[in-house]
């Protein structure tokens, strides 16, 4: 039998959000035993029986599920783009079996060509992820923006300075919940690590048998109970761009855009480019921070804690 938990948890999370009064049901009162709508309730809406929306909570039975089903869940639980995507992924064990082995079928090496695409932007920071957004490489300017006080080089050599992950590379995700460094770049921190872990959960949704990501979340949870906290609420987010302010502890405040780019030859992997506005003081001080990058200047004093 074909179980998934995931979609169980996802369907569990959004039916939760959801009072009567939202969907146009009479509430009468009195505490109910859990958040959100009624399993009966949401069955009701969707034209579907409550036995068999059980076993969807349960993460049975969603590979038969129709789009006609699917849809319906779609409409009673308001889901929007991104959240329609991901159950639609949670629900077809097909696509799960498409990209089942190929996280495992290399160790994500960079092509030559996007690293000298990287380093051609010059004073643009720019960061290559991979599918479990380890840092596969960064410009100098990249490196100098997000990360200086690790070795420039340690996304090739590795290192076990408390910010990589399973890969040995530096990762995105535990450098956010588990390095102070990192976390007080963002003075809104509880944004950034809420956007953290929705494009995570997406990536679990695609990747859901790989063991290094599974240790990964695990390892999060375990050691974050930020992370953990989020990861209940099951949050799913695109990352295709964010404007956002940082406090570097080199050049100070920043607000800059980040664009995230798909690498359609190699999947899941993601270059993101970050820029200011043009003729602004964070222009001006993300050329002062890659000039620093150039001359081997931009290790900071590590923030307190």
């Amino acid at each position: 039998m074909d179980r998934t938990p995931e979609l169980g948890e996802f369907l569990q999370s959004r039916r939760a959000r959801l009072s009567p009064h939202d969907v146009g049901l009479a509430d009468y009162g009195g505490r109910r035993r859990v958040p959100g709508l009624r399993r009966e309730e949401l069955a009701r809406l969707a034209g579907i029986s409550l036995g068999y929306y059980t076993r969807l909570e349960q993460g049975i039975g969603g590979a038969g599920a129709s789009d006609a089903v699917l849809d319906a869940l779609v409409r009673v639980l308001r889901l929007d783009g991104t959240e329609r995507g991901h159950l639609y992924g949670l629900a077809r064990p097909e696509r799960r079996a498409a990209t089942r082995g190929v996280a495992a079928a290399d160790a994500e090496q960079l092509r030559p060509s996007v690293r000298n695409m990287i380093d051609s932007l010059g004073d643009v920071p720019a960061v290559v992820l991979g599918r479990f957004v380890d840092v596969l490489a960064w410009n100098r300017a990249g490196h100098a923006l997000l990360a200086g006080h690790l070795p420039f080089d340690a996304p090739e050599r590795g290192g076990d300075d408390g910010c990589a992950g399973p890969s040995g590379r530096p990762n995105i995700a535990r450098m956010m919940f588990l390095d102070p460094q990192t976390r007080s770049l963002y003075p809104d921190r509880p944004a950034k690590s809420r956007d953290t872990v929705g494009d995570l959960r997406l990536i679990a949704g695609r990747w859901p048998d790989d063991p290094s990501l599974a240790g990964l979340i695990a390892e999060l949870h375990r050691e974050s109970a930020e992370f953990a906290a989020l990861w209940a609420e099951h949050p799913v987010r695109t990352c295709a761009t964010h404007t956002r302010a940082y406090h570097h502890p080199v050049v100070g405040p920043l607000t800059l855009t980040d664009e995230l780019l798909t690498l359609s030859d190699d999947p899941g992997r993601r270059v993101v480019i970050y820029h200011a506005e043009p003729g602004s003081p964070s222009a001006a001080a993300l050329r002062l921070l890659a000039a620093g990058a150039r001359g081997g200047t931009v290790n900071g004093p590590s923030p307190r804690t």
